[in-house]
């Protein structure tokens, strides 16, 4: 069994890309995806086995074109109007709590850094421990012996 000529291809299963391509963008975007679809099915085409199933193969890349253009199309900016608002930054923090930053003065370093690295930012022990110095298990216990001086030192952060 020889492949047909492309552009019979084309002609024979056009429409059912075409459908692929609408039901997963809509009318206005799916004649690019069809066209990309036949651009690599095109440049595939001489590699193709010659017992495979031409349709569900044009359907497979068809709907893969269009899902990449259904993404891009997410990330691609929306225009505005205008410019959206700078948020306005919170006070300086000595402005807020001052009891606060009284009872984290009062933790050693290494205890404010492990807070602020694990409970703060998020990272993990072994990262905290990488920038800190020392293990993870010895920054573990920085960040939890500086979390018990605070519930003692601050008590209202226990009502929170």
């Amino acid at each position: 069994m020889t492949l047909k000529p492309f552009e019979e291809v084309v002609a024979e299963y056009g429409p059912a890309v075409l459908r692929v391509c609408r039901a997963v963008l809509g009318p206005d975007d799916a004649e690019d995806a069809w066209s990309e679809t036949f651009l690599s099915a095109m440049r595939a085409y001489p590699d193709l086995r010659p017992d495979s199933n031409v349709e569900a193969w044009l359907v497979t890349i068809a709907h893969r074109r269009a899902l990449d253009q259904y993404r891009a199309r997410r990330r691609a900016p929306v225009p505005a109007d205008e410019p959206p608002e700078v948020p306005v930054r919170d006070p300086a923090p000595d402005d807020r709590d001052p009891e606060l930053w009284a009872a984290l003065a009062a933790l050693t370093l290494r205890q404010r850094q492990a807070i602020a690295y694990h409970h703060l930012a998020g990272m993990p022990y072994t990262e905290v421990a990488r920038l800190v110095g020392g293990s993870a298990a010895a920054a573990r216990r920085a960040a939890a012996d500086g979390i018990k001086a605070l519930r003692t030192t601050y008590p209202r952060g226990a009502d929170r």
